[in-house]
């Protein structure tokens, strides 16, 4: 069975990888892109969707500001993107806004940022796999009312992905990357060939009336429309997401770490706003129409919406439109933007566990995310990822518009902190540094980042004042409670290790006056000899052999069994008149211990070693109760004799590892793996 599992995980997994192949898994720039820029790129199929839904709730008229809240957003991402390619320069370290809040503002402020990045990158995974769940139902019918599903289903394959490694995974996402980019890229020039000539047709939509909902039918005027506005904004701001994640990378990529960030950086914020500016352009050229629910808000002439009528996402109503002559292509771009939105939380992927890690080392975290698995992968990360996005999918319905008020705000907290901090780091620098180049050079980019986080708060106040009763509190107290989790998981590391720091060292070398073994006799056999064996061997200062005499008969068997073996030693039998045998044994240790507090207690327990897990349910239990008892005993210590049983030879030998120098038999270390030995 053990030999099953490892060839399944080995099959899935790939093989080990050695602690010293690390430097052969870093990304150049053109794996680099795929991998961390995948969500802020795929973030245009669905940016545009948010935007268009937010004002058609003001009705048809107030489609015609679109390319402006469009402007707004390419206006805070370049801005973004320019900020935090000031930060992989000065921390490539890959902490991103973790560490320049941590370093510059504050525990606090870092602990804030931590919880915000990692809610949000658990939000990413959930809203790209959601939106390219429905894509795909886009291009197959089938796939309608089976998206929660499906998007969970994408979420395990990419888990699964990722445990390979960051390189395996970034050369299988590549290609569909690049598909994605060629494809928009042929979308702008067709589309925009055909408006320049007037060839550009209307969307299927652009005959549907858009019915105001109440309150608005005035339009966007007055404070409710500026509100409107504003949201429609924060909707779209959803496309700066995924930028914060080249920052928490940095670690991942070849030399020069720093420059190969900060270039791949920019070709991020110049695609993005290609396809974001082609997208909402194209969606008013072809009078696209998009709405929350089409059956109250769409009219044909006066009537309804035909019921036969499914609204497509923006992209693939552009699309449709754009290539209406060559079916084809719609179908690639329509197919491959709901590959690349599935794809996009790879981004997550390599952003979640590499924040984890930085986190658990600094004992916010347990320290089993600090860890690599033996793919050179932090696995548990992964998983944790996993696991959590497919907890909202499930809760949310895979429904993109539920999960979307959710999304920005950790991102923007994050992006604001982090601009915060690096205007502080280059004032701090500034105090320091005589040379007037490079002083110019600070100055030139702390103005970057002051502007950056002007603009930044500027956002978040707009994303609290209009997503807060959308759902975004949701966010927020998930912020909380992880906040409020990581600060303890801090004070419990720090308590254990204030508790067990040396203080006395001479007291901690000082020997216990006398030692006492007790052996555990269940029955007279081969695992009770070899304890006893061990036991003798340690030359303790005294030399016990106990049995609890549940059954009288029993006990009596194992009394005449021990005298017929010729055992130079007595038999305590302990009474037990309520049939336990864990209370007698801690009642007779704690004697010992109370005769003398100064001595020490050692407890030999023989345990049969199995192969075989049912076989785990019938042994051992007794002393597996007995152990954990023990355990909280002061001054005793527990020793597990154990003896193997034949099913467990074939276990033993599945764990040796063919090595160089590893002789056949020999079982690796725990966590040898991990250190690469």
């Amino acid at each position: 069975m053990p030999d099953i599992v490892d060839a399944a995980k080995r099959v899935l997994v790939g093989r080990p990888v050695r602690s010293e192949a690390l430097g052969h898994t870093l990304l150049p720039k053109r794996l680099a892109l795929p991998v961390f820029a995948s969500d802020a790129l795929s973030s245009v199929a669905y940016a545009p969707d948010e935007i268009l839904l937010m004002l058609s709730i003001a009705g048809l008229a107030s489609y015609t500001i679109s390319p402006w809240v469009g402007l707004a957003v390419v206006v805070v991402l370049l801005t973004v993107v320019a900020s935090y390619r000031q930060t992989v320069r000065a921390y490539p370290s890959g902490g991103g806004d973790y560490e320049v809040a941590t370093k510059n503002l504050g525990g606090t402020a870092g602990l804030t940022v931590g919880s915000a990045l990692l809610v949000d990158y658990v939000l990413t995974v959930a809203v790209s796999v959601s939106s390219g769940a429905q894509y795909l139902a886009t291009v197959l019918p089938a796939a309608r009312g089976h998206e929660a599903a499906i998007a969970c289903g994408f979420v395990a394959l990419l888990a699964l992905l990722n445990l390979r490694g960051v390189r395996e995974s970034g050369r299988g996402f590549a290609i569909p990357v690049y598909v994605f980019m060629l494809s928009m890229g042929v979308l702008g020039v067709v589309g925009g060939i055909q408006w320049l000539t007037g060839s550009l047709g209307a969307a299927e939509s652009a005959a549907f009336d858009v019915t105001p909902r109440p309150g608005y039918e005035q339009g966007l005027v007055g404070l409710a429309g500026a509100l409107l506005v504003l949201r429609a904004f924060t909707s779209g701001a959803a496309a700066l997401t995924g930028v914060e994640a080249i920052a928490n990378g940095v670690p991942a990529f070849q030399r020069p770490k720093s420059k190969n960030a900060a270039t791949t950086l920019l070709m991020l914020g110049g695609i993005s706003v290609f396809m974001l500016t082609t997208v909402l352009g194209l969606a008013k050229a072809t009078g696209v129409r998009f709405v929350e629910d089409p059956a109250s808000q769409l009219h044909l002439d006066g009537g309804d919406v035909p019921e036969s009528y499914q609204q497509d996402p923006v992209l693939g109503q552009v699309a449709e439109t754009v290539f209406a002559g060559f079916p084809l292509l719609f179908y690639v771009v329509t197919g491959v933007t709901g590959l690349i939105l599935l794809l996009a939380a790879n981004t997550a992927f390599n952003g979640f566990p590499v924040l984890g890690s930085i986190l658990a080392r600094d004992g916010y975290l347990p320290r089993q995310l600090h860890t690599r698995g033996d793919r050179l992968a932090f696995s548990n990360g992964i998983l944790t990822l996993a696991l959590a996005a497919i907890f909202l999918i499930w809760v949310f319905d895979a429904q993109v518009t539920r999960l979307i008020q959710l999304y920005i705000v950790g991102v923007f907290v994050s992006f604001t902190l982090g601009q915060l901090g690096m205007v502080r780091h280059w004032s701090r620098a500034m105090d320091t540094e005589a040379r007037p180049r490079e002083r110019n050079r600070m100055r030139r980019s702390r103005a970057i980042n002051l502007f950056g986080f002007v603009l930044t708060s500027i956002v978040l106040t707009v994303v609290v004042i209009t997503k807060t009763t959308q759902g975004a509190w949701i966010t927020m107290a998930l912020m909380i409670v992880l906040f409020v989790l990581m600060r303890g998981i801090r004070k419990h590391y720090d308590r254990v290790t204030e508790e067990l720091t040396l203080d006395d060292v001479e007291g901690a070398k000082a020997l216990p006056a006398r030692v006492h073994a007790v052996v555990l006799v269940s029955k007279v056999h081969k695992p009770t000899m070899r304890a006893l064996s061990y036991a003798r061997a340690t030359r303790p200062s005294t030399l016990q052999a106990i049995t609890v005499g549940v059954d009288a008969a029993d006990a009596e068997r194992t009394r005449a069994a021990w005298d017929a073996a010729g055992i130079p030693l007595p038999l305590t039998v302990l009474d037990s008149p309520f049939r336990e045998i864990t209370r007698p044994v801690l009642e007779y240790v704690r004697s010992l211990r109370r005769s003398s507090p100064r001595d020490l207690v050692v407890v030999y327990i023989p345990e049969y070693v199995v192969g075989h897990w049912w076989e785990q349910l019938l042994h051992n239990q007794s002393a597996l109760r007995l152990k954990g008892r023990l355990l909280f005993t002061p001054g005793v210590v527990v020793a597990s004799v154990p003896w193997q049983l034949d099913s467990s030879r074939d276990l033993s030998r599945s764990f040796a590892v063919d090595e160089p120098g590893q002789q056949p038999g020999d079982l690796p270390a725990p966590g040898a793996v991990r250190r690469g030995h």
